[in-house]
């Protein structure tokens, strides 16, 4: 583990802002005795909300002071040219210049992904970044999907490169050393899904790099059957919110069934212990933190929505991500490709 973590913030993202960032980022520093944090922001308001929770003089909580603000609103080319003071924009820029290790934002996708583009660049050898974040199964180990929205539409090449980044990262968080892949499609036959998908498949077979083991549909998500799914961003974002809406409804369903009877109020008391363990597990607020995988700096990306605890989780999952040396290992993988001519060069970081 490293002795001191430095992460940098976009505290006026999403659609909380403030709200859930300071909570978040007290508790971060108060759970993690390595970690500083850079909160980029509005200073005013930024130092309304520590002093709130007594928590203005801490010395690892840093305020970077940052007129403009990135909102949901705004189209990603305009966020890239016009909010170069903004709180994604410096939060960005600190990771470029070495001053922090790793950026959390839950700002607008679309602007944070141009932006992250730009300022810290792609690393050698790949095309697009993609996000990818983590998902519960049926077993203790949770299956991590990509791309969760970078990517509207991938060709077979992304799709490929995705599975290696995927595996890259799933092999780190969960100490495997050759993790299942699986493409997600609209079938597990070798005839279903279109082109794109098919030639994707053939690559992955042809390197080592990737444990393929075939398609998985979308009711194969939650079965263990794959370490790393990998989906176009499209796909991947609408399967993810899909996931996490379920979670929810049937939590929702659940606590007001146990509200209607008497009898059923007390046996939810002799299940209190089951039913927080199950819970807990399915909370969509503890897998907050999409990456961005694939540039030359971490960035995470938290949902919009995301409370205060959910921040929390995302500002940890950049924290392990720093820890895992992510890029370094990605890097090192596409240059291992490119040296044994595995892949026809001429398709790499075109």
């Amino acid at each position: 583990m490293l002795t001191h973590l430095t992460i940098a913030l976009d505290m006026m993202g999403g659609d909380y802002g403030p709200r859930s960032s300071i909570p978040a980022a007290v508790n971060a520093v108060n759970k993690h005795p390595n970690l500083t944090l850079l909160l980029c922001g509005n200073e005013v308001v930024i130092s309304d909300g520590l002093s709130k929770l007594d928590s203005l003089n801490h010395p690892r909580l840093i305020i970077k002071h940052c007129p403009e603000v990135v909102t949901n609103s705004c189209e990603p080319a305009l966020a890239l040219r016009n909010k170069k003071a903004s709180s994604m924009r410096i939060a960005l820029d600190l990771v470029k210049e070495g001053q922090a290790q790793a950026c959390v934002s839950s700002g607008n996708t679309g602007a944070l992904f141009f932006m992250a583009h730009y300022v810290l660049k792609m690393l050698p050898g790949i095309k697009r970044p993609a996000l990818i974040s983590s998902v519960p199964t049926e077993k203790k180990q949770p299956v991590y999907l990509l791309d969760l929205g970078a990517n509207v539409h991938c060709d077979a090449e992304t799709l490929f490169q995705f599975g290696i980044m995927g595996s890259i990262v799933a092999g780190q968080a969960l100490s495997i050393e050759r993790p299942k892949v699986c493409l997600l499609n609209i079938g597990s036959e070798d005839i279903k899904g279109h082109e794109g998908i098919k030639q994707a498949a053939k690559l992955m077979k042809s390197t080592e790099h990737i444990n393929y083991q075939g398609y998985c549909e979308g009711s194969d998500m939650f079965s263990g059957k794959a370490d790393v799914i990998v989906c176009e961003g499209f796909v991947g974002n609408v399967a993810l919110k899909t996931c996490e809406g379920i979670a929810k409804l049937i939590m929702h369903k659940f606590t007001k069934a146990l509200k209607k009877h008497v009898l059923y109020r007390i046996l939810a008391l002799a299940l209190r212990p089951v039913i927080k363990k199950l819970y807990k597990r399915v909370n969509p607020d503890q897998y907050n933190g999409a990456s961005l995988v694939g540039l030359r700096g971490i960035v995470v990306k938290s949902h919009g929505n995301a409370s205060n605890k959910a921040f929390l989780a995302a500002i940890e999952e950049a924290a392990r991500e720093v820890e895992r040396r992510i890029p370094e290992k990605i890097q090192a993988t596409f240059a291992q490709i490119a040296a044994k001519s595995e892949h026809p060069p001429s398709s790499f970081g075109k």
